[in-house]
């Protein structure tokens, strides 16, 4: 917050501070001083900064002096406040994504702030503890803000679709098509370079030098890849976004409006490799099969790209918005070479926070998961395309739950599995006719094994402790109640 604004939004808190003591309302105040109610309230809310004589006015009818007014440094009772003007979360995240006016904010915590500074610093603890830093935190609002959106853009749909009309783009654009576009177009230049001679792992994909517009690629990656990072780019100058990472993979974070502009480059690339009505119609005819057939969806997915990543992340914008399928998750997980930890590396929820998500804690994740188990499954340069239908016992919620699973797509020694999750309820099992194929099998799940009260469960990989400790605590409330009914 600069300097002009923080003075503002602190006289402003102090001059509502003064109001309160004497228990006046905005309308009291203004009958007092013969200043407006609204002016009044602009004021408060750290928009304005009245004039020498009206804070003299303000002064004399609140019984405070000037100085006391004027001056930025705060009172014990609103000290907390600087802490929380002055956080990066305060600078840096775009409230108004979610519809939040600041002005609004700044009066919530005004009435409150210890209160108010105490949760936020709950919640800063909270995420010490769990090991959640500054970039986890910012992916998490980021998810938030996908989700209010059910994923779906419009305003980048349309661009992305007029910019792939001009260029009368081929169904299925090659890294060549996007290569001209960025030397003819933007002045790219554009180098292959082994990044190991520089110290630089297989997971550095490229690395933009904007002095020079020189975007320079790993030698080692392959059509789909370079594909994606040329329609990248090319979203970033037609949508004409800064700031901006200058590297994939994501290295460091700048702000939270580049990581924002990272994902709206990011959609826009999906849109010029999969168009939206092309996606909609195949994906609609699809549902209307009979019965799973896992060639199928692979043949579905190679009919717009060779990388299921993109496609399956595709459709979390195009079922919302088209098929009016909005209660789905998409997750990656990954493995790494000679291990057999499990995580999560993305997720989006639409519609409600579904069971499976990402864990902090380092438990186990659920083995009977098509993508889990299709994950460990894998053999050399396999990939593998499965369903099930996951019913999770506690919930009583059942998800069609379609998973592709590849042996090292990066060169990196780890193992991918994408999966998309779709409720199953009466809207979707109108629009999907296979979910009730005999070739799918429902599958009791649960979300961690630490979590899960599947009793015979032959892939366990931790006891249920967390579970085991809620039953505990469970038994000893009821043990409690029967001492007090016997002793009232």
């Amino acid at each position: 917050m600069h300097d002009g604004k923080f003075i503002k939004t602190v006289f402003g808190l102090k001059l509502k501070q003064q109001r309160q003591k004497k228990n006046w309302s905005l309308q009291d105040l203004a009958n007092e001083t013969g200043l407006s109610k609204s002016y009044l309230n602009e004021i408060e809310n750290g928009k304005k900064f009245p004039k020498h004589d009206k804070i003299i006015q303000l002064t004399e009818k609140l019984n405070c002096s000037y100085d006391e007014l004027v001056s930025t440094k705060l009172d014990k009772g609103l000290a907390p406040f600087t802490e929380i003007l002055q956080s990066d979360f305060f600078k840096e995240i775009p409230l108004e994504l979610f519809g939040i006016n600041k002005s609004n904010l700044i009066s919530i915590i005004s009435d409150a702030p210890k209160k108010v500074t105490a949760f936020i610093n709950t919640l800063i603890e909270i995420s010490q503890n769990y090991n959640l830093g500054k970039e986890m935190f910012y992916f998490a609002v980021l998810r938030s803000f996908q989700e209010l959106y059910d994923n779906y853009f419009p305003e980048i749909e349309e661009k992305a679709q007029i910019y792939f009309t001009e260029n009368k783009f081929s169904f299925k654009p090659s890294s060549a098509d996007f290569e001209k576009i960025l030397t003819e177009q933007f002045h790219y230049e554009i180098r292959s370079l082994n990044f190991e001679q520089y110290g630089a792992s297989g997971k550095l994909r490229s690395l933009f030098i904007p002095e020079k517009k020189l975007l320079l690629l790993n030698e080692i990656l392959d059509e789909d890849q370079r594909t994606f990072i040329f329609a990248k780019e090319i979203g970033f100058n037609v949508l004409q976004l800064t700031p901006r990472p200058n590297t994939y993979s994501w290295l460091d974070f700048t702000s939270f409006e580049s990581l924002l502009n990272n994902f709206y480059a990011s959609y826009f690339a999906g849109c010029l490799l999969i168009p939206k009505e092309a996606l909609a119609e195949k994906i609609t005819d699809f549902f209307r099969e009979d019965e799973w057939e896992p060639g199928f969806f692979e043949s579905l997915t190679e009919q717009f790209t060779n990388s299921p990543e993109t496609f399956y992340y595709r459709l979390t914008n195009v079922l919302p918005s088209e098929l009016g399928i909005k209660d789905l998750f998409y997750l990656c997980f990954t493995k790494k070479k000679n291990s057999d930890k499990i995580q999560i590396l993305k997720e989006l929820h639409l519609n409600q926070q579904q069971a499976p998500h990402a864990n902090a804690t380092n438990e186990h994740y659920c083995r009977r998961w098509i993508a889990v188990k299709n994950l460990v499954s894998l053999k050399e340069n396999e990939t593998l395309t499965d369903a099930q239908i996951s019913h999770y016992k506690d919930s009583g919620l059942s998800y069609l739950v379609i998973s592709t699973s590849q042996k090292n797509p990066f060169s990196d020694g780890t193992n991918r599995s994408y999966c998309i999750g779709i409720l199953l309820n009466t809207n979707s099992l109108k629009k999907i006719k296979f979910a009730k194929s005999d070739r799918i099998k429902t599958i009791n799940v649960g979300v961690t094994c630490e979590t899960c009260s599947i009793n015979d469960c032959e892939v366990r990989q931790a006891p249920p402790v967390r579970l085991e400790k809620e039953l505990f605590n469970e038994d000893m409330k009821k043990s409690i109640a029967k001492i007090r009914k016997n002793l009232m």
